[in-house]
């Protein structure tokens, strides 16, 4: 499972025009989930944006987690993260678990975020979606469930 998370000062997703998630000052998370990923996935990669410190303390570094900051995140469906690009031109998404088992692990990973006392916006699985967002920093940082050491 692959997370590409962007500390924003606001975010929000649109599906046909309509808004369908949006937060302030938080995190903007775009998630992959591979064919191979399971529970123990979406656990490590929730228990990790629960606990990213990537926002700034009194002296200006990165030394706090979301939930010391009071902001949410926005989480969006995103199987191109898992694209195969080594051999030719044409992104290929065979990696990409199919939707079934992609939307209950996305759907994990939100609840778990959400029992942490985290709140959760999200966009529409699936679905065609803008998202609009201010990054701020930036920050960007990708998290991969097969780094766990």
């Amino acid at each position: 499972m692959k997370a590409l998370v962007q500390r924003v000062g606001r975010a929000r997703v649109t599906v046909g025009g309509e808004t369908v998630g949006e937060i302030g000052a938080g995190m903007l998370v775009l998630l992959g989930v591979a064919t191979e990923d399971g529970e123990s996935d979406a656990d490590y990669i929730a228990g990790k944006l629960a606990r990213l410190r990537i926002f700034d303390d009194s002296r200006g570094r990165m030394n706090l987690d979301i939930s010391r900051t009071g902001g949410g995140i926005l989480l969006v469906s995103q199987f191109t993260l898992l694209a195969e690009t080594r051999r030719g031109n044409r992104p290929g998404f065979t990696g990409a678990a199919e939707p079934r088992q992609a939307v209950a692990l996305y759907e994990l990973v939100a609840g778990s975020l959400r029992s942490d006392g985290v709140p959760v916006s999200t966009g529409e699985f699936g679905a065609t979606m803008s998202v609009e967002l201010v990054n701020e920093g930036p920050v960007t940082i990708m998290l991969d469930s097969r780094d766990r050491g």
